[in-house]
């Protein structure tokens, strides 16, 4: 698994929130906090897509690579 800073996962975050019609993060995973399938994305092109919540290696469309990983990972939940 792909290790960010701190700065790196919260500009995720925002990204992936907005992303979603989310206006902060914190609304933003309460919403997919008990759900099957969560909002993720891609670190290199910003892509994003439902994925598991503990997906760590979707697939980008983008990028063509296992690179996707979801919000509850990105935030630490999982």
């Amino acid at each position: 698994m792909t290790v960010f800073s701190e700065v790196k996962r919260e500009e995720l975050l925002v990204e992936l929130a907005n992303d979603y019609g989310f206006d902060d993060i914190e609304e933003f995973l309460e919403n997919y906090m008990f759900d099957g399938v969560c909002p993720g994305i891609c670190p290199l092109c910003k892509y994003s897509t439902e994925v598991e919540p503990d997906c760590n290696n979707g697939w980008c469309e983008e990028c063509k690579a296992n690179t996707v990983m979801s919000g509850m990972i990105l935030a630490g939940i999982i």
